[in-house]
């Protein structure tokens, strides 16, 4: 497995995953209806793993055997009670490849950035009801701080939690 930063090459495949992962990890929480639109061309506009300026998402991709197997996206945090944070915006497995160890590689080497870029503690935002993420993040020493956000995306009511983590430790 080789963790590296994503480029403009890889941008179909970083959408592939993130749209595979959604339908897989969000049945249930979202309408089928909905998921089922999910396109990776549509996800892959938004993306811009060109930049390298630090106030914009940075996204890292495990790939194996020429294949990206899943993603992580960092940047600054956005909310406004935590300025001096780092913030985990994504991080998604292709589901093939769930619990063959990814996604840990994937959470270490986003924290280790946190880290280097100065941040002493980060958050991040989990769909509310998303137990396997819950599990996972939990795992890894990040907890619920409270913070909740309730918000209308694309004609779906979705409910957050927002977790938070020291970082600098295994």
């Amino acid at each position: 497995m080789r963790i590296r930063l994503a480029d403009p090459l890889d941008v179909m495949a970083v959408a592939r995953v993130h749209v595979r992962s959604w339908q897989a990890a969000y049945r249930g929480l979202m309408p089928d209806a909905y998921l089922a639109t999910l396109r990776p061309e549509d996800r892959a506009a938004r993306y811009d793993f060109a930049t390298s300026d630090p106030a914009k998402p940075r996204t890292i991709v495990a790939e194996e055997a020429g294949v990206i197997r899943g993603f992580a996206t960092t940047m600054p945090a956005r909310d406004p009670d935590t300025p001096s944070h780092g913030e985990l915006c994504a991080l998604y497995v292709d589901p093939d490849d769930w619990g063959r160890g990814y996604g840990l590689a994937l959470i270490k080497e986003a924290r280790r950035h946190l880290s280097s870029s100065g941040f002493s503690v980060a958050v991040l935002w989990l769909l509310e009801g998303n137990a396997r993420a819950d599990r996972f993040y939990r795992a890894d020493s990040w907890l619920p701080d409270g913070a909740r956000r309730s918000e209308q995306m694309w004609g779906i009511q979705l409910n957050e939690l927002r977790y938070r983590r020291a970082l600098g430790r295994s």
